[in-house]
């Protein structure tokens, strides 16, 4: 039996899990197992019942839309978010693109567009000779669009925008969250590409073209940077995409292009692309908490991993989608983003701080035992269901990831093909990390040892909710109540940027997709230091970089 840990818990199961009158979370943790068995050919009891096991205690935790969705026969897709098609610059192709990404907010999936195919601000329209109003007035049309269709949903509809640094109309996205209110269903983001660091670091001047209509002229690199910089200074946007290092280390590189990112950055998709993810949950396989004996049982990870391989992998076959070709391009990659959740937590159980050698080791080593295992169960579906339809086994074994497998991996894959294109991502795991008890999400350190959560009820009105940290409240269930805190317990202002970047440096190795990571630092942090985050990432070899520090515009997540 599962059950939930506090009433915020219960509260996530019941706004956004439960469907009609399900009595418990056994009875929704039921209906998804049975969903996904349902894609099995053979033994679907059978299977459906090792899927509840996994499911089990939330040690393995689908993505949002597959609890919500998955056994319920509404039309809605199971897939978390969507990378939507190549925007045609033109009105015809903007507002067709705005349809699309209507109907898959409205069936619950978030979307990420690129906006650089849009001409700028003050271009020429084609028909009537006018002056078009530039990319950023046209995410306006997003934005009322997203409110309007997703205004009495449950789940706050989510969106990612992005635009290449080379735009012309670049300061202007860039500043476009600066202003409280505006754009505020949108996450944005810079596609930084190499040569623009380069030219960041050499104080060089940066071309900003769109060679379509001749338009053309030249910024200081450092100047543009500092406005990307600024921006998210002031109101935690925008982040930044290593565009060019994203695509190099694509899997499927030969035969795709990724343009964006789903909202949250976890996986880099080309147009049309999904995420179809799911998180196991460490705190679930910590054994002896807090005590010499403490330890993290990856041999039970390993052996959930092939489950929760299938079941994502039964996903692409059960799922629905707001459009067919999101059907055609998702299901001819089948990708998939098993990551990690409870990190933080973990962490603190097994005695190991966050922003140490040995904490990142652990880390590592989860993270290793799950990508290895995940590429292992995906080879073995191939020999039973087949390879992906775009599989073409030189080029896919030369990819820079899949090059650097263990050699039995690689020989496994070269001879049997592989079910899906990428296995692993760490997403930020948020709500369902919530229904979870609280456990620290996706990467994150332990955000607050204890706080004031703000709420919003099923009436729309919003509540102020006490919350703790899973493992705070374990250790004062078995310490005495004069025992000090141990200095694992530590949080994420208090470890400071260097010690999240590295701890995503330390992961980035085993995950194919990508790794969705907010550094949190404090609202006092000087701008030198915190611009200076921003080039570490780089340096650090990771694909994109976000930094929230508390400010005017957004405010703080919990006080």
């Amino acid at each position: 039996m599962t059950s939930l840990a506090n009433p915020l818990a219960g509260h996530v199961w019941r706004t956004r899990y439960r469907f009609e009158d399900e009595p418990s979370i056994d009875a929704t943790l039921d209906r998804v197992a049975r969903a996904l068995g349902e894609a099995e050919e053979r033994d679907r009891e059978g299977w459906a019942r090792r899927f509840r096991d996994a499911l089990e205690g939330f040690a393995f935790l689908p993505g949002g839309r597959i609890l919500a969705g998955a056994g319920t026969g509404r039309r809605v897709t199971l897939m978390n978010c969507f990378v939507m098609g190549t925007l045609d610059d033109s009105l015809d192709g903007i507002f067709t693109a705005l349809r699309e990404a209507a109907i898959t907010l409205q069936q619950g999936g978030g979307v990420g567009t690129d906006f650089s195919p849009l001409r700028p601000k003050g271009a020429r329209t084609d028909a009537t000779g006018g002056r078009s109003s530039g990319p950023v007035s046209f995410m306006q049309l997003w934005e009322q669009m997203c409110a309007t269709v997703t205004d009495n949903s449950p789940r706050r509809g989510a969106m990612m925008g992005v635009m290449a640094c080379d735009h012309p109309d670049i300061h202007a996205f860039v500043a476009a969250k600066r202003v409280a209110g505006r754009l505020t269903h949108f996450n944005v983001s810079v596609l930084v590409q190499d040569a623009f660091m380069r030219a960041v670091a050499g104080d060089a001047p940066w071309k900003l073209a769109f060679p379509r209509f001749g338009i053309e002229r030249t910024t200081r690199a450092r100047d543009l940077w500092n406005a990307i910089v600024g921006g998210a200074y002031a109101s935690a946007e925008p982040g930044v995409l290593f565009i060019d290092r994203i695509r190099a280390e694509d899997n499927l590189a030969y035969c795709e292009t990724i343009s964006a990112t789903n909202p949250c950055g976890e996986i880099p998709l080309p147009p049309y692309g999904a995420c179809d993810l799911g998180s196991i949950n460490l705190t679930a396989f910590v054994r002896d908490p807090f005590t010499p004996r403490a330890r993290l049982d990856l041999g039970a990870i390993a052996a959930l991993v092939p489950l929760a391989v299938r079941m994502l992998d039964d996903v692409w076959t059960v799922t629905h989608f707001p459009v067919p070709a999101q059907a055609e391009q998702g299901r001819s990659s089948r990708r998939i983003g098993l990551g990690l959740t409870g990190l933080g937590d973990a962490l603190a159980m097994l005695g190991l701080r966050y922003d140490g050698d040995a904490g990142r080791a652990a880390a590592s080593a989860a993270m290793r035992t799950i990508v290895e295992h995940a590429y292992a169960a995906s080879v073995e579906l191939a020999r039973e269901r087949g390879a992906f339809p775009r599989y073409e086994r030189e080029p896919y074994l030369a990819a820079p990831f899949v090059a650097r497998l263990p050699g039995e991996i690689r020989s496994a894959i070269a001879k049997h093909g592989i079910r899906n294109s990428h296995l692993t991502a760490i997403a930020p795991a948020g709500t369902i990390s919530v229904l979870a008890g609280g456990v620290s999400s996706g990467i994150e350190p332990i955000f607050a040892l204890e706080g004031v959560r703000r709420v919003r009820q099923e009436d729309g009105t919003f509540a102020e909710v006490e919350v703790a940290c899973p493992a705070l409240l374990a250790w004062r269930a078995r310490a005495a109540a004069e025992a000090p805190l141990p200095a694992a317990f530590v949080t994420a202002t208090a470890i400071g940027p260097e010690a999240q970047l590295r701890m995503q440096a330390a992961l980035q190795p085993h995950v194919d997709n990508a790794i969705s990571k907010t550094t949190n630092v404090a609202a006092g942090i000087a701008y030198e230091d915190f611009a200076a985050i921003y080039a570490r990432a780089f340096e650090l070899g990771l694909k994109g970089c976000t930094v929230f520090r508390p400010n005017p515009v957004t405010g703080s997540i919990l006080r």
